[in-house]
């Protein structure tokens, strides 16, 4: 899937594989393993998870396990790479 030869997706190529947080437009965050990218950087993530905002009292309502999903390039603001320890 992955096609473009910018510096930027060189970087994201070697992050194939590894756990990224990903901001995007509307304030959810998702968090999982990285599959793949497109030209577009349209994103394949595995094992996904919604990160949950906390409410007014402190407290957060768990977070939301989406599985495997697309999030189209359009929709992300931010990709950060979770350092390996």
């Amino acid at each position: 899937m992955t096609l473009d030869s910018s510096p930027f997706s060189e970087h994201l190529q070697t992050c194939i594989g590894r756990i990224v947080l990903i901001k995007l437009r509307g304030g959810k965050a998702i968090r999982g393993k990285l599959l793949d990218f497109d030209q577009y950087m349209n994103l394949v993530v595995q094992d996904s998870v919604e990160l949950m905002n906390k409410n007014d009292q402190g407290s957060t309502s768990g977070d939301n396990r989406l599985g495997t999903v697309l999030l189209r390039a359009d929709n992300i603001l931010i990709i950060a790479i979770e350092p390996s320890i």
